[in-house]
């Protein structure tokens, strides 16, 4: 952009004889003033090429002409092919012009046509501001997505346990999904999915539980979420006090940030394809801003519980290895990559052997081995 230029090319419009051209016209802060002998000539005169859909935009071109007090005029040419005619109806004018005889170049001027002009500017205005009231109605969905994420990473980032009562409130809503999956009310304790729940732990939280037979058929789903929850608890303090309180506490924080950020990415890009293709639940007798919140709430619950999850298990999984183990088993990855390399060059230079010409030699004045027909002498051998 370059406004100090261009609103020095128009300061200079009003001088005689200059005509200054502009695909689109604002003020730029200048004023335009009148050269010697333009007030006598009727002053700046205004030549539009066509009608913008706001009409903003015609009266600032307008206001360029005629100010403070200065002479000055404008006038409109409009083609019936222009996008603004075309909503205005400029089908049934050109068949109304030729019904009449009227030639192409002939132009019309009437205020019905003006004020039918106005009132389609008015109508794409009107369009423009439902476009962007939506608009702000979609961005909203997103924000109140943006305001969950956000909280949950600031509770994380603040000091003391807060990471950890996260995490434990991650831990509960995963065991009450387990329960809610396999272990319900509504079957008795012995019909429960007994090695669905087994491979369900084990895949989320690293660790299988044995259940004797006695004490399977006096669990009902609350004691067996309290019994999943304290052992789950209990393996996660057994952690904790391997790795020190401490260094759990950074990775709690660690990972959930790495992992939600992932998430969070993904989603947002989601979240945009949905926004382009949702408009067309329209022919479905659907309205698409409802379709847009309901599956936008839909797909960010999704994105939280992989969240979820992926956290709980990676900090019930993972293992810390110490720097000093770490750059041990760099030096080892080097030297073996070294020995190949060596072994590699020997095999090669143990493969390698003189050659030999297979044959007697050459003579200049024989034909030359190549099959050209010549001698040796004027063929290859020319080099020797």
């Amino acid at each position: 952009k370059h406004h100090e230029q261009e609103a020095e090319i128009v300061s200079q419009a009003g001088q005689l004889g200059k005509v200054t051209i502009a695909t689109n016209m604002a003020g730029r802060g200048t004023d335009i003033k009148l050269g010697p002998g333009v007030t006598e000539l009727g002053g700046l005169h205004i030549l539009g090429t066509s009608r913008h859909e706001s009409r903003r935009i015609d009266n600032q071109l307008r206001g360029r002409s005629g100010r403070q007090g200065d002479p000055g005029s404008s006038r409109f040419y409009l083609s019936l092919e222009d996008d603004l005619l075309r909503i205005f109806g400029s089908d049934r004018i050109s068949g109304i012009m030729e019904k009449l005889g009227m030639g192409e170049d002939e132009p019309i001027e009437h205020n019905m046509i003006s004020r039918a002009i106005e009132n389609a500017q008015r109508k794409v205005e009107g369009h423009n501001f439902d476009i962007r009231k939506h608009l702000l109605e979609y961005d909203d969905v997103m924000n109140k997505q943006r305001e969950v994420i956000y909280k949950q990473r600031c509770e994380v980032l603040a000091e003391g346990d807060s990471a950890k009562e996260t995490i434990k409130a991650m831990l509960a809503d995963l065991i009450d999904q387990v329960v809610e999956d396999f272990a319900t009310d509504k079957d008795p304790s012995e019909e429960w999915q007994w090695s669905e729940i087994s491979e369900r732990l084990h895949a989320l939280l690293g660790f299988r539980l044995v259940w004797q037979e006695a004490e399977r058929r006096s669990l009902d789903d609350e004691k067996f979420r309290e019994k999943l929850m304290e052992e789950a608890q209990r393996v996660y303090a057994q952690r904790e006090a391997q790795t020190g309180s401490e260094t759990m506490r950074h990775l709690e924080r660690v990972v959930f940030l790495q992992i939600v950020d992932t998430h969070w990415k993904e989603h947002l890009l989601n979240m945009d394809h949905l926004k382009e293709g949702i408009g067309l639940r329209g022919y479905g007798q659907k309205n698409p801003l409802n379709e847009y919140k309901r599956e936008g709430y839909e797909m960010f619950m999704d994105m939280v519980g992989r969240v979820k999850e992926q956290t709980v298990s990676t900090l019930f999984r993972i293992q810390l290895v110490q720097e000093d183990e770490v750059q041990r088993m760099a030096r080892e990855q080097r030297e073996r990559q070294q020995e190949m390399r060596l072994s590699r060059g020997a095999d090669e230079d143990a493969g390698r052997k003189p050659l030999k010409r297979v044959g007697g030699k050459i003579g200049r004045n024989d034909p030359c081995p190549c099959g050209s027909g010549e001698k040796y002498k004027r063929c290859c051998g020319k080099a020797e």
